[in-house]
């Protein structure tokens, strides 16, 4: 049996797949230590939240109704029109339910807009979506139809007290091509926790209405939610930026409810491709995140629990850090918002890939950063030295997971 070149290019093997199968080998095996993967953090206030939200839905026949009948192709019209009254409200952002769209989870709608405004044109052409900043979300490596759809720019790096560092857009060196259809940037970013300044998303926007191409922002950790962002930031929307949130990271990643953003004509072709690939985003995310937004519970939950909660937790894991590993062996990326750490070994003498095979095999699970450089065509050492671990588990795993990475760092340096 043979595939097309559609076929053979969506089965290879890609980093996103070997990370989505090492969280479901992880939590099939006993003691595994998961620092891998993206799944957020249980918060008992936030569970407890949307158990009495769903008991009181089903009361009411509003979850039997999500449940039973399909929305339209751009989603759950009540809920579009409660996310444009409360970002006019909120940000005095002119938009209205037209300017909003949902996909089936943040993921489907990177597929859609990379393949929109990247890829063959009709005219032979061919324009490639730039990473003005990276490492980058492993996620987007493979989602383009054709190969060599992404293209990325080194940052500036600085050094900061604490044995902290903080990487910056290069505006000297951006490859702006004529070909470049799209500049797309995640704020704060997956894997390492930046939040590019308000001054940088600025000049990113003038790039790209100078070159009327769009600017496409992954939201999925930021504000107005769900919050998970330590740097006093302004969010940014004009109708040439491309906004992109998700429910996942209040808690709700089965949900896979992804927002889009957009000017009418873009969201008017996201609504024609779920209807062809997906007939209709799916309904009980949705629902529930109306219901949280008529009762003034989605901002509030955001700054009130999830954003306090993940602010403790970062601190108490970048003091556990410090106490196993010296900043001479472990630079750490400031943490400024989601909900990973990236850990940059300068003087490794082995690359990432062979420390995480070497900290799987004792049960712990993190992710190489090689894998995070999408579309950056020349080679650069800094790629291989860094590591991305998520710090969502409890402290006395992440406890045990850090002792058995200095170990393994020791040995290291000492063989």
């Amino acid at each position: 049996m043979s595939f097309s070149q559609f076929g053979d290019k969506f089965t290879q093997n890609s980093g996103i797949s070997r990370l989505m199968e090492d969280m479901g080998e992880g939590l099939r095996t006993p003691g595994t230590i998961m620092l891998g993967g993206g799944n957020p953090a249980q918060i008992p206030a936030m569970n407890d939240y949307f158990q009495q939200l769903l008991a009181q839905m089903l009361s009411e026949g509003k979850l039997t109704e999500a449940l039973c009948n399909y929305d339209g192709p751009r989603g759950k019209a009540v809920l579009l029109e409660a996310l444009a009254g409360m970002l006019r409200e909120e940000f005095g952002w002119p938009v209205t339910a037209k300017n909003i769209a949902l996909t089936n989870g943040s993921q489907s709608a990177f597929f859609y807009l990379f393949n929109l405004f990247a890829g063959r044109r009709a005219d032979g052409s061919k324009k490639r979506v730039l990473f003005p900043l990276a490492p980058e979300y492993l996620g987007y490596a493979d989602a383009g139809l054709d190969e060599g759809l992404f293209v990325a720019a080194k940052p500036n790096i600085e050094l900061l007290p604490e044995g902290q560092f903080k990487y910056h857009v290069d505006f000297e060196h951006l490859p702006l091509q004529e070909d470049i259809g799209l500049i797309c940037v995640s704020r704060p970013t997956n894997p390492t926790g930046n939040v590019i300044t308000d001054d940088e998303l600025r000049q990113l926007d003038a790039l790209a209405q100078q070159r009327q191409i769009p600017l496409l922002i992954d939201n999925a950790y930021g504000i107005p939610f769900p919050g998970i962002i330590f740097s006093d930031v302004r969010p940014l929307w004009n109708p040439n930026v491309i906004l992109c949130m998700s429910l996942s990271k209040l808690g709700l990643p089965g949900a896979r409810c992804g927002i889009v953003v957009a000017d009418e004509s873009t969201i008017d072709a996201i609504s024609n491709m779920n209807g062809i690939i997906s007939l209709a985003p799916g309904s009980v995310g949705p629902a529930m995140a109306c219901e949280m937004v008529k009762r003034g519970d989605l901002l509030r939950l955001s700054e009130t629990v999830i954003k306090p909660f993940y602010q403790e937790k970062v601190a108490r894991t970048l003091a556990i850090i410090r106490r196993h590993i010296p900043e001479e062996r472990c630079l750490i990326h400031k943490p400024e918002g989601a909900i990973f750490l990236w850990l940059w070994f300068r003087d490794l003498p082995v690359s990432t890939e062979v420390l995480y095979q070497r900290l799987k095999a004792r049960g712990v699970l993190m992710v190489p950063g090689h894998f995070f450089f999408p579309g950056l065509e020349q080679a650069w050492p800094h790629t291989h030295q860094c590591m991305r671990m998520n710090y969502v588990p409890d402290d006395a795993q992440i406890e045990q997971a850090v002792a058995i990475l200095a170990e393994e760092l020791e040995l290291i340096w000492q063989s």
